[in-house]
């Protein structure tokens, strides 16, 4: 067994891998869409954008190319930033929905009334 018998295996492992994150990320997905809140949602969006960034990173390995590398870094960089969003977004309509069944009146933040 020289080199191509292990050039061989790793490719089968790295298929293997791919496989599973590929079922992984279509059970984040089911996650997604059915919650039920809205914690689950956003941790589920945010592990496939993990996910994604992991078989980026497996076909930068079995491809040998090396850009792929920093479309990882970028698309983990996007992935945070869409996170941090989403959840800003459900938070000002959370806050706004319970302003709204307290009758009207403003509903402070907890972060020093900035």
């Amino acid at each position: 067994m020289g080199i191509e018998g292990l050039e061989q295996a790793y490719h089968i492992l790295f298929m293997a891998v791919l496989i599973v994150l590929a079922v992984l990320l279509m059970l984040c997905l089911v996650r997604a869409i059915i919650g039920p809140r809205v914690a689950d949602r956003i941790v589920s969006v945010n592990m496939m954008g993990t996910m994604v960034i992991v078989i980026i990173a497996i076909l930068a390995l079995m491809l040998g190319e090396g850009y792929l590398v920093d479309i990882c870094i970028i698309y983990a960089m996007i992935s945070f930033l869409a996170v941090i969003v989403l959840t800003k977004v459900c938070m000002g309509v959370y806050l706004e929905k319970k302003e709204s069944e307290e009758g009207g009146k403003p509903v402070e933040e907890k972060d020093g009334g900035h």
